[in-house]
This record gives structure tokens, sequence and C-alpha cells, in this order.
């Protein structure tokens, strides 16, 4: 197995860090330490080490699963990234992550490395149900992790409970704030996760929020990567590739983009140096990816599952989806893009739709489903919205929400999101003839998003009939 101590059998061909990974202090707290940033910050924190910082080593928090550090603990947060598209393929191994946390175990361990001195930044890949949100994206206060984390009841559950533990041991001693970086698919991620850990502290320990808003900063940022999750089969091929089995090997794509927002606490490294772009706005970056690759994954996902595929490649290749696809991104979502921000929609279609025929990269369909009722607001509704001000019916985009909605009435795929119970009651409840308004209509459980027209309505109610 891959670790310090097996090094000399690892490939001769897999690029190594030219750094002493082991020397460096750890800089960054990051919650959710999984597969996508794996491929990504701990890949570009790698790539600046490399390129001369130091003391930016990654402490990874799993929050619920031990799966990672399982993988990564015993081979001492070493793993390999193989970039791959069709016969090519190129492996470095990732020395930027340190030791992973699980959470519920030694909750205390993960206060103290937010606490701790050389402490610069808290980073979060946790999804858009981590933020613990309630269907107006304000905090939900009824969440039962939630509530026991503002009402001190045992160790911290939730990410603002360990920042809030975290952040009063600092100011205690003296500490500076620190910047959290929210590296998940939410509009305006910096915002939000300001709005909401302020919420929080407002509630738990006003003296802290002040603090807070004084010390702390909260940059949005736009992250893309397209990362599959790992199977028995992909973790025997990179065996194959580097002579070690690694328990920690991702497999990625070529193609990354990091764009931050240039508001940082205190220092913080120097990514640009390796690719990341810093910027005043991230906006028009975010909702180009967020309603174009993102909305256009979500699409893929459950119209191809409902045609029998179970990868991306195999979806996008569908000669009955790909054209309502190309729809999605090249007429309805681009509609909603500020031309005068510069990006060339229809440029940026067709690289994606390049990247999604990467047959090298097995995309399940299922993962991108998982969580549909946190995702689909920034998406497709808030596009739906903007273009339903205007005048513009969008049938690709309905046709696929209307997709989405057989798949949480349940059946021969399993539905995993976090109101699968709700979606299975207002179903039952509804039934077809109902359901499209009970999500949609006026006072729908999506209505703080998107109010359908009646034309738009009737279009799902036929759909779904």
């Amino acid at each position: 197995m891959l670790s310090q101590a097996t090094l000399g059998g690892l490939a001769a061909h897999v690029a190594r860090p030219d750094y002493d990974w082991q020397a460096q202090r750890a800089g960054i707290v990051h919650f959710g330490i999984g597969a996508f940033t794996r491929a990504h910050q701990a890949a570009y924190t790698d790539a600046a080490m490399a390129a001369g910082d130091r003391d930016w080593r990654i402490t990874g928090v799993s929050l619920r699963s031990g799966d990672v550090a399982a993988q990564l603990n015993p081979q001492d947060g070493l793993y390999t990234l193989t970039e791959r598209a069709g016969e090519t393929a190129r492996t470095r191994l990732i020395g930027s992550v340190g030791q992973v946390i699980i959470a519920p175990q030694d909750p205390q361990a993960v206060i103290a490395a937010i606490a701790h001195p050389d402490t610069r930044i808290a980073s979060f890949t946790v999804t858009e149900k981590g933020y613990v949100r309630a269907a107006d994206g304000s905090l939900d206060c009824g969440n039962p992790a939630l509530a026991a984390d503002l009402a001190g009841d045992g160790a911290p559950r939730t990410i603002y409970g360990f920042l809030a533990a975290g952040l009063a041991r600092r100011r205690a001693a003296g500490l500076p704030g620190l910047t959290l970086l929210s590296c998940d698919n939410l509009a305006d991620n910096g915002r939000q996760l300001a709005a909401l850990m302020t919420a929080y502290l407002e509630r738990n320990d006003p003296a802290l929020a002040d603090w807070f808003a004084r010390k702390c900063r909260c940059p949005s940022t736009m992250v893309d990567r397209i990362v599959p999750a790992m199977t028995d089969e992909t973790r025997a091929w990179v065996a194959g590739q580097i002579g070690l089995a690694d328990e920690g090997a991702i497999l990625t794509e070529a193609f990354t983009q990091w764009v931050i927002e240039d508001d940082f606490a205190s220092p913080r490294p120097r990514w640009e140096a390796v690719g990341a772009q810093f910027v005043g706005n991230v906006s028009a970056f975010e909702a180009a990816k967020l309603r174009m690759l993102n909305g256009a994954h979500s699409a893929l996902a459950y119209l191809g599952l409902e045609r029998g595929h179970d990868f991306v490649h195999q979806a996008v290749a569908d000669p009955v989806i790909r054209p309502l696809i190309e729809t999605i991104m090249r007429e309805e979502a681009a509609a909603t893009l500020d031309p005068a921000n510069g990006i060339d929609a229809a440029d940026y279609a067709g690289q994606l739709l390049e990247r999604f025929a990467n047959s090298a990269l097995d995309h399940r369909l299922m993962q991108i489903a998982m969580d549909g009722s946190q995702k689909i607001p920034q998406r497709w509704l808030e596009p739906l919205a903007i273009n339903q001000q205007a005048g513009r019916m969008c049938p690709a985009t309905l046709e696929a929400l209307a997709a989405w909605c057989r798949h949480v009435r349940g059946g021969a795929r399993p539905v995993d999101d976090p109101q699968a119970e709700q979606l299975a009651a207002l179903w039952q409840a509804q039934g077809a003839a109902g359901i499209a308004a009970a999500m949609f209509g006026a006072g729908g459980l999506f209505a703080a998003t998107w109010v359908a027209s009646p034309a738009a309505l009737a279009f799902l109610d036929q759909r779904l009939a």
C-alpha cells in the first residue's frame, strides 16, 4: 500500500512533489475532504508548495463517515491524482494533505485544529445540505443537529458548532480571524456562508458574532473539475499503473478551474501562481458554471437514468437527450447570463460537451442525481425565473425538471435526497395531477426560488400525467 515507507515501490513515471511535505505545518482545515477536494483544492495547494509556498498542508475533517480517514491516514495522507482522457493518463503524487480527523470520534481535535495559531483558512466542500439551510435559504434552526449545537447539547455536529468553538478559542487567545472559504456549488457561496455563520453566532454568542464580522472573511469562489467517484475497478486500474495499492487514489479530467474573490483575513497560498484566478467579483463565472455545466449535468442525470444509462458519456451521446442538453446550455441558460461579463457562452458550451463525452471517466449519473432538491434551485429554478420574467419559455429545462419529479417519486432507481420522504409524501398526497403545483406553484415547496407560470405548470402537468 502507498505510504511514506513504500515510496520506493512507486512507478518511476509518477511525478513526485519537490518539497518536503512532512516538514510542512498545516495552514488549512478543510471540512468534507472527499474526492473533489483531493482533485482540486489539495492539488492546487500541493502545486503552490512545490512552487515555493510553505506551511499550507491541509488537515481534513470528515463530519460523518470515516471512509476518507481510513483511506488516507494509513498512507500518511499521500495519494495519487491521475488525469485521464482517452488513452492518455498522467499521474502525480499529492503531499498536501496531512491527517484526516473523524469529527464525531474526536470533536476536540477539530476544534483544536481550527484554533491552532498556524491555521489561517477553514474551507468547505460539504455539499449544499451541509450548510443546513431552510427552503428560503436561511439557517434551518429546526434541524436537530443544528438545534443541538445552538443549545450546547454535547459536542458540535455541524460546521457552525465546530467553527464557533474554534473561533471562540482564537478570540480568547488573541489570534487573528480566519478566512472561511466555501468551495461548494452555491450561488454567491461566500456571502451565503457569511450570512449563515453570522445568524448562528447571533443566536449562540453575540459577542463572537461581532468579532467574526470584524476579523474574518468569507470570499466567494467558483470551482470546476469533473471527478467521478472511485470504484474497486478504478482503484485496481490505478494500482496497475503505479505499482502500489492506493486507497485514496483519484481519477479526474485534465481540465480544472478555480476562481476566487480576493478577500482574505490573513496570508493565503499563492494559488494564482499555479492556475487559480483571483478576481474582484466571482458572480459571472459562478452563474455560467452553475447554470450551464451543473444545470446540464443534472439534466443528463435525470434524463439519462430514465433512459437506462449509467454514465455521463452515455447520456450525452443519446440522440434523444443531447439536443435537450444543447438547448439548455446554448439557449435557455445562456440567455440568463450578462454578455457584458465577457463569457462566450457558445464556446463554453462546446467545451462542456467535449468534457461530458470523455469516455475515459466513468462519471456515474447516480452520483450527480444525489441531493437534487438542494441543487435544482440554483441550477434550474433561478434561470427559469429569469427567463420567465423576460417572457421566455424553457421547454428543455422543463423536460429535465419533469424527469427529476418522476425520479423523486421513487421506483427502480433509489432516491438519495435529504427531502426524499417529504417529496414522496407530496407525490402520495397530490398525485400526478397536483404535484407540479405543489412543488412549483404559488405557496409550493420551491416557491421561494421560482413560481411557475400557468403555461409552465401546464407543460409539467402534461409531462407528469
